[in-house]
């Protein structure tokens, strides 16, 4: 789900046409063409090493999707990751296996917040600001190809995806009312209304959703599912600073919390409320389900400052972590160590927007401390 926060080895660039266009405002009829702006050329991805990647050295806008693909029925598996270059809004694909990197869209896009993309990544929807004092939350279905698209509801408080539908929530004082549409943007029609209007919301299999408090180090918070007649069944909570996630088929939950200033982490069998404490712990925002429910991976801070108000201090950008990657095992609850960034780079990773293909074959990851994507092959 997308919400808003204010605060060596090279392969080459194909780089599309330079013809640019704007995204429209709400309201307006089509996008307007800009001339003044010159398109911006990537730095070629560069291998670290064997498998750990840099794609782009960003900043890349937060979320974006991993799929395997096959050209033919001849060609070898290939694995691709699309993305949105955060200065211009163009749109970018990534082969790992060839490790080359394309640009597929050159639609100028300036201030995107975040994207949600549709599974094949035919489709991300892309979020931004507008007015004169930036207070209109616009939500757009971006073409990968830059070509067309079309408006969701101005303001939403937040947009998820599965692969036929869109879940929107919009929020306000009087409460929160989510509702859901074709990924064209059709058909839409009301699922669920609540008088909490601080939520988040997210699909959690089929037929259900994922509904939880937004996380606060100093409110309980509490998270629901809720049926497809909008029956709401409390899972999780009341916990400080709760975040979760649901796994793809909706069987679990993945709940992180703060408990005496300490990040704690947890899994929820949804059907029998039984509650399984993990022997790692992070915000649930900085991991990402296998697609068989089988696994969880993570970034996962080394030694997180004392004194600060988790998440809140985190998500604001008043802190930052040194992550390590790990991997949970839903069948025994044991962690495994898979990488240690700043071993293989130097660097520090402070990790956010993970996503893996659907074989479980490539992770793939944003550094918060400088919006750079990277993947590592598993």
């Amino acid at each position: 789900m997308a919400f808003f926060y204010f605060y060596t080895n090279k392969a080459g660039v194909v780089v599309a046409p330079s013809t640019e266009t704007k995204l429209p405002i709400a309201g307006e009829t089509a996008p307007t063409t800009d001339e003044t702006t010159a398109p911006v050329t990537p730095s070629a991805p560069v291998t670290v090493s064997g498998r750990l990647v840099k794609i782009s050295a960003g900043p890349v806008v937060l979320g974006e999707v991993v799929m395997d693909v096959k050209a033919n029925a001849s060609s070898s598996a290939e694995v691709a990751v699309s993305y949105i270059e955060r200065q211009s809004g163009n749109i970018y694909s990534y082969l790992v296996h060839a490790g080359t990197l394309t640009r597929i869209s050159n639609r100028t896009v300036p201030g995107i917040q975040s994207a949600q993309w549709l599974k094949d990544g035919s489709l991300a929807f892309v979020r931004y600001l507008s007015g004169t004092d930036f207070s209109s939350v616009n939500s757009y279905g971006l073409p990968s190809n830059g070509s067309g698209g079309f408006f969701l509801p101005q303001n939403l408080s937040g947009v998820a995806v599965s692969s036929t539908s869109i879940l929107m929530l919009a929020s306000g004082v009087n409460g929160s009312v989510a509702s859901v549409a074709n990924t064209d943007g059709t058909k839409s029609s009301e699922v669920f209304t609540t008088p909490l209007s601080s939520l988040r919301a997210s699909f959690a299999g089929k037929n259900q959703y994922l509904a939880y408090t937004k996380p606060s180090a100093t409110l309980p918070g509490a998270a629901f599912l809720v049926s497809s007649t909008g029956h709401f069944t409390r899972v999780a909570g009341p916990l400080y600073g709760l975040t979760a996630i649901a796994s793809p088929s909706g069987k679990w939950l993945l709940v992180s919390y703060v408990n005496d200033d300490r990040m704690q982490m947890k899994l929820v069998n949804t059907t029998t409320g039984e509650s399984l404490p993990l022997p790692v712990a992070t915000i649930a925002d900085k991991c990402v389900w296998t697609n068989d429910d089988a696994s969880i991976y993570c970034g996962v801070p080394v030694n997180p400052l004392s004194g600060f108000n988790y998440p809140d201090d985190w998500y604001q950008g008043a802190v930052s972590f040194s992550d390590r990657i790990w991997k949970i095992q839903v069948a025994g609850r044991y962690a495994q160590f898979v990488l240690d960034f700043s071993k293989e780079t130097d660097g520090s990773l402070d990790a956010e927007a993970l996503a893996i293909d659907p074989l479980n074959s490539v992770l793939v990851f944003l550094n918060k401390n400088d919006g750079s994507l990277w993947s590592y092959s598993l």
